[in-house]
């Protein structure tokens, strides 16, 4: 079950509050989220008790961004541990909660063979829940320090396509601490520049349907005093038209093993544009998310999301009401159908690199992805 609080410090203003993390109040055990649904009206906190609970926090966007769901999904997998739920029936659900984010299997997969390892060994089911806990733990710190190696990665490789800084950068959906155990992927690089002084401007794309640029990735730049500029989604042609855009920056939701890339939905355009108009494209994501297991872009499931997410509008701070059929403002007659894939893909060619914590890949391919992941992996064994 879950439960929502908000938090505000005494002069009113809103505290920073983490993307997630783990409590053990006496009553037990929690996952406590930061409800991205309700941002950036109001700060408030989801606190989830067990893996249904989190599950529906996940379809329901409320904690979001590749990297964070793997994180959420080894937590997931040691809150049914340490309350005594079946913790494979949690990892099942878990792991199918969003199909085309492979860091949320990976999360919990990791917790979960923690769990069933040290069961095996010891017979102790509270041993077992503490490995499964300290699993995620230990992906939520590794995910961290990958973030901060990105951003210091993709900061140079910046600066080797475009001395002098004074970037322009265009991004898309969110991809900073919400998405994160650190500061992000795309945003970190972003970040890293603004702090080098080196940003000139973020673009944001408001990110449609969700409005995921919109409501996040401007809280987020305008928390961290980047200076920023939002747009329509289908108004970045024209600032490619009008020479405004020095580079794009985009994360991943799965990256396959030719280097097809799956991210929210409109990056795919944006890499058209950007190859018309000789703009770097560039992705950056964390090792987890590249899927060695998935051939190419074809072989992605691409999520579809309700209709009702494009034929209303909802307020972030309102309540979905038990109405018809999503409790928001229609702004298309009823009885409207609406495409609307949560993800489009991307394919290698379009890409000019590949920015992970291990290293970047460029050109593209799936010869050199696959280098980079059997680099890191003899690396991660030898430690």
């Amino acid at each position: 079950m879950a439960d929502q609080h908000a938090q505000s410090g005494e002069d009113g203003r809103p505290i920073e509050i983490p993307a997630i993390r783990w409590d053990e109040p006496p009553e037990g055990p929690v996952l406590v989220l930061l409800d991205q649904t309700r941002l950036p009206a109001e700060e408030v906190e989801l606190v989830c008790t067990d893996a249904p609970a989190l599950v529906e926090a996940i379809r329901s966007l409320a904690v979001r961004g590749a990297p964070l769901l793997g994180i959420a999904g080894a937590y997931g997998v040691a809150l049914a541990a340490a309350r005594g739920f079946d913790v494979d029936d949690a990892a099942e659900s878990l792991a199918g909660a969003r199909p085309t984010a492979v860091n949320l299997a990976v999360g919990v997969r990791r917790a979960q063979s923690a769990y069933q390892g040290e069961l095996a060994r010891s017979g102790n089911v509270e041993q077992a829940a503490a490995e499964a806990l300290g699993a995620a733990r230990a992906l939520h710190k590794e995910d961290a320090e990958a973030s901060a190696r990105m951003a210091e990665r993709g900061l140079a490789l910046l600066d080797e396509l475009l001395p002098g800084g004074g970037h322009r950068i265009l991004t898309h959906c969110n991809t900073g601490a919400l998405v994160s155990g650190g500061e992000g992927t795309a945003f970190a690089v972003a970040l890293a520049a603004h702090r080098a002084g080196q940003l000139r401007r973020l673009w944001v794309d408001e990110t449609r349907p969700l409005l995921q640029g919109a409501r996040l990735t401007a809280y987020e730049a305008a928390r961290n005093g980047m200076a920023y500029t939002l747009l329509t989604d289908n108004a970045a042609g024209s600032l490619f038209a009008a020479g405004e855009v020095d580079a794009v920056l985009i994360g991943a939701d799965r990256i396959a093993a030719d280097g097809s890339v799956a991210n929210k939905v409109g990056s795919y355009p944006l890499a058209v544009l950007a190859r018309y108009h000789h703009v770097p494209f560039i992705v950056v994501a964390p090792l987890t998310t590249v899927d060695m297991d998935t051939a190419d872009g074809a072989s992605i499931e691409v999520e579809q999301r309700p209709g009702f997410e494009v034929t209303e509008v909802a307020a972030p701070q309102a309540p979905v009401a038990g109405g018809e059929p999503g409790g928001g403002i229609p702004v298309a007659p009823l009885g409207t159908q609406a495409y609307n894939p949560a993800f489009d893909v991307t394919p290698p060619e379009l890409v000019t690199a590949i920015v992970t914590e291990e290293g970047a890949v460029s050109p593209v391919t799936g010869e050199a992805l696959a280098e980079l992941w059997a680099r890191s992996r003899q690396v991660t064994q030898a430690l």
